[in-house]
């Protein structure tokens, strides 16, 4: 059923290409140069640095010094700290990636991989800030609110999420503790070129990146079609049709006729969820690791959820 779905969609949307020329080429220019100012510049060097963080003896630094910070308050391993800080500082995929190389290489188990997933998979301060806040919302009283509800829900909701993911945190540690001295055995016998491995790390980063950009410029292809269809429904074009692609999502919602207070929400609930093309980008950095995303993508609504829940007692309470 799920195969013949795909099938089915694919030639719709190949037709839909050839009677529309016009706003698929205006969709794929939008998202490559999107991809190209915005994402390229800002995600790129992060992956070749966090590549060779985690090939080299320099995830091990790392990880002691974020441990004390994220381990006991978080419940992950050091080297789970690591994915909580990327996930946390770098912006959409790069928490699911951080966490997919560590799972990969051995660092972190299954269970807690899925548990980092749930939770610190988020957007850049930087993205909150600059294209959230400055270029969208333009309201100077919302900034503090809006990075203490984006910031905090994630962080309220891996309370829940690891009632149901680490079940045994016992065994789990006595895990980690047996696959992080293997890790590092590992590391300190491969790699042994560092021309090699820079250009390992640099390649995966090209290969990462242009899969990022691919999947952008598809979602814009999609959202400017969309635009075409004859669909008044407020459930579609303050809900469903942002929920596409986060920053052309974003910036429909702030352009339309609704009250700063429902504009302020569905911002935040879209931010806090990524959007669809995020979660395809998340799938594939997550490929052949044994991660779920059927269950991201109900715990990212889950996140969405408490985030507009917040957002809605802030303006109920404090505006």
């Amino acid at each position: 059923m799920k195969r013949y779905f795909l099938v089915c969609a694919t030639i719709v949307f190949f037709c839909l290409m050839l009677l529309f020329p016009i706003p698929v080429v205006a969709g794929a220019s939008k998202g490559i140069l999107l991809w190209f100012q915005v994402v390229l510049p800002t995600l790129l060097p992060f992956i070749i640095v966090s590549n060779l963080l985690i090939q080299t003896q320099a995830v091990h630094v790392i990880a002691k010094l974020t441990a004390p910070l994220f381990s006991r308050f978080f419940h992950v391993s050091s080297y789970g700290s690591f994915a909580v800080l990327t996930g946390f500082l770098c912006g959409y995929p790069m928490g699911s990636k951080v966490t997919a190389d560590l799972l990969r290489s051995g660092h972190i188990s299954i269970q807690e991989g899925q548990y980092l997933l749930s939770f610190c998979n988020n957007s850049s301060p930087m993205f909150l800030i600059s294209y959230l806040h400055i270029q969208n919302l333009r309201d100077q009283t919302l900034f503090l609110p809006t990075l203490i509800i984006l910031i905090g829900s994630p962080v309220v909701c891996s309370f829940l999420f690891r009632r149901f993911l680490l079940k045994d945190s016992r065994k789990r540690t006595s895990f980690l503790r047996t696959i992080s001295e293997s890790a590092k055995n590992a590391d300190c016998t491969a790699h042994n070129s560092g021309g090699t491995l820079f250009d390992m790390c640099m390649m995966n980063g090209f290969e990462t990146i242009v899969k990022v950009g691919g999947y952008i410029m598809l979602f814009s292809i999609i959202m400017e079609l969309c635009t075409l269809l004859p669909v008044t429904n407020p459930l579609f074009s303050n809900v469903l049709f942002p929920s596409l692609e986060i920053t052309t999502g974003i910036r429909h919602i702030c352009t339309c006729a609704l009250p700063t207070a429902t504009r302020f929400i569905l911002c935040l609930a879209l931010t806090s969820f990524g959007g669809w093309c995020a979660v395809l980008q998340t799938q594939c950095m997550i490929q052949e690791t044994g991660l779920t995303i059927a269950s991201y993508i109900i715990q990212k609504l889950i996140t969405a959820g408490v985030t507009s829940l917040f957002a809605y007692l802030y303006i109920l309470f404090f505006r």
